[in-house]
């Protein structure tokens, strides 16, 4: 078995959209020195349930409920 039990962290396709945005300002003509610091603003939460049977955890369905995918 490979792979991590819980991730939390930005959302990578976001990521991607906010370059393109900040390109596609800079091929208008706006200076990259006068562009906004922008921060992500979409995080996600992944559990793999496979590695948690591999350690004898249980994960609350709580948290299950919460998170934006479940590796069964």
């Amino acid at each position: 078995m490979a792979g991590g039990l819980i991730s939390y962290g930005t959302n990578i396709t976001d990521g991607y959209r906010q370059a393109g945005n900040y390109v596609a300002r800079i091929l208008k003509g706006t200076q990259p020195s006068d562009l906004p610091v922008m921060q992500p603003t979409k995080f996600e939460l992944v559990i793999n349930l496979q590695a948690a049977k591999a350690l004898g955890l249980t994960v609350p369905l709580s948290l299950q409920a919460a998170a934006d995918e479940v590796i069964e």
